[in-house]
Formats: structure tokens, sequence, C-alpha cells
């Protein structure tokens, strides 16, 4: 079969690759649309600490079922699916405890093993999901990322009409706001960058400059309180670090943007008993899928029409222009016909 493939870092290349075949309980899906996230960008800079070269990758993965394994009989030849990338044991401890989105011995389609970037894939029957009748190939792609603010929505607990203040207008701190618009929340989106705010704007996001005003700004519009919601999705130390002061006392702090390893966060430590503010971090997402899918087909997602799609044969060119300026390409869609 025929892949772009990361042959080590800055080299991507499109060419031929093993065409895999299924195995017991296994489908061989045709890739249909793949979103291009900051862990691939990252594989394609040399900076990922899980990746191996040579990889295939892409983990936002809509594709129609081609073949099934022995002990499949719930999906069909043509059926349109999303992949769920997330790979769990079953044996450690947070699969024991019902957390496999924390397993410790985690593979992730496109990272670990080989990913969307590709004619082909081979995925468990276990993790896909049928795509709703109306949703396209292009817009079903979104459903992984949607998931990601479905999981951090319900780890925050959002309540209908509650202030919820989103720190990162990026492709994530997209999917918060209109998965937390669509929970019923107040939404007020803080950014550094005006094109990313304009994007949150037009989904129905309130908006704020990521400043040194902002924490002004914010108590002025909640009553010097701060806001009962906070969710970062940066990656940024310094906005991690701002949370503590922009969480209202009582309220809760929901970390998403990862930072690289070894940076260090630090809190005021007074803050966690004078405010009693509870901070959770959010990873992947767990049994999200279906209401991600649901989203999607009722309209309550629409940050994909700001997306770009491209020839998934085109991907070198593409990871070569987002690594030299990343602010160019908002998100990115590879899609094969």
């Amino acid at each position: 079969m025929k892949a772009a493939i990361f042959d080590a870092p800055h080299i991507m290349r499109v060419g031929p690759w093993d065409q895999p075949k299924p195995g017991p309980n296994e489908v061989l899906i045709s890739v249909r649309a793949t979103g291009i996230c900051a862990g691939d960008l990252h594989i394609y800079l040399g900076k990922s600490p899980y990746a191996r070269y040579p990889i295939i990758g892409g983990h936002e993965i809509c594709g129609s079922v081609q073949a099934v394994g022995s002990g499949v009989t719930d999906l069909k030849s043509g059926q349109l699916v999303v992949v769920e990338p997330f790979l769990s044991c079953g044996r450690c401890y947070p699969c024991r405890a019902g957390k496999p989105n924390c397993c410790a011995n985690m593979e992730i389609i496109g990272v670990h093993r080989a990913g969307g970037y590709a004619e082909f894939l081979v995925v468990p029957a276990s993790h896909l999901y049928a795509v709703p009748e109306g949703v396209s190939p292009f817009w079903a792609s979104f459903a992984e990322p949607v998931t990601i603010g479905v999981h951090a929505c319900r780890r925050a607990q959002i309540k209908h009409h509650e202030f919820v203040l989103i720190l990162g207008c990026g492709p994530i701190g997209l999917a918060l706001i209109e998965v937390a618009l669509a929970f019923g929340a107040r939404v007020v989106a803080a950014d550094v960058l005006e094109s990313r705010l304009d994007t949150a704007r037009l989904l129905g996001a309130e908006i704020l400059k990521a400043d040194e005003q902002l924490l002004d700004r914010l108590l002025e519009q909640t009553n010097q309180e701060g806001a009962p919601v906070v969710m970062e999705a940066t990656g940024n130390a310094k906005a991690m670090e701002s949370t503590a002061s922009l969480v209202a006392a009582g309220g809760r702090i929901i970390i998403v943007g990862l930072v690289a390893q070894g940076v260090q966060i630090q809190f005021p430590g007074l803050d966690f008993t004078r405010k009693e503010m509870t901070i959770l971090g959010s990873r992947t997402e767990m049994n999200c899928f279906p209401e991600a899918l649901k989203l999607l087909a009722l309209g309550k997602v629409q940050y994909p029409k700001f997306a770009t799609e491209f020839d998934l044969w085109s991907a070198p060119e593409v990871f070569s222009r987002i690594a030299q300026d990343p602010d160019s390409v908002h998100k990115g869609v590879f899609v094969r016909d």
C-alpha cells in the first residue's frame, strides 16, 4: 500500500508500506480522512519521546470498512467508522481501576504503531465507532479531538450557565469551547493571538486577550470572584501557573495542555487551602466517542469549517510548511478519495 512515512526528524516521504491484514477481532479500514495533530508535528520535528522511526503518523482517523477478521459480526463492508486510537493493556492498576485512559502501557495508533497517514489501517473492532448519517469523513475525523473536550468537560462537572474560562484557542481549545457551550456553560476564551480569538468568537465564546490585564478583566466580569471553572489548553507552563489566580475560591482547574517532559509547574501553596480549589488533569478520553459523534451529527461542533483540507500525498510539503510557520495552518486534515 501507499503511505506518508516519517523516516526521521524532518524527513517525510510518500512511498510503499506493507499492507496489513486483519486478524481475529480486527478490521481493515480504508482511510478516508486523518487530522493533523500537534503530536504529529512533534514526530516530524523529532520531539516525540515515544515515536520510533520509520513510523506512519495520524491518530484522528475516519475510514470505511474494507475487510473484517474472524469474530467481527457488527460491522459491514463500506461502513464509515472512526478510530479510537488509544489501546490500553487491561492489566495495570489504572486499567483495573476503571481508568484505561491512564494505562501504564498505553499504545497509541499513529505513535506507537502505524496510523492513518496511509491507504489502509488495521484496528481492533472494539475501537471503531459507526459514523452517523450525514457526517462526512472530513467532519468525522474531528471526533477524536472532540472526545478530548467531552472528557475534560465531564471531569470539570460543568453545570448549566456556569462561567467557564478556557485558556488557549488552538484545536483542542476550540473543542473545549464547543463542548462546554453544548453543556450549557457561559464560555469565555483567552488567547494571545487575535486570529484564534476571532475563531473562538465565531463559535460563540466571549473573548479576552491573554495579556497582563487578563486577571483584571476576568475579575470585572465575575464580581471580583474569578472563574468557577478554568480549563487550560495551551501547554504553556506560565499559563498553567496563572490558573491558580484566575479560578474562584472553591472552583475547579482542569489541565488539558501538555508541557515538555521535565518542566515544573509552581502554584502558590496558600491558595490550595485558602481557595480550596480542585486541580484535575485530563488525559485523552474515556467512553466519549458516542457523545462526540452525536455532537457532530447535531451540528453542535462547527470548528471543522475553519480547518484546511489537504491531499494526503502532499503530507511532506504540508509538514515542512507547518514546521516553518506553525500559525499558517490553524487545523489541517488529510483526505484521500
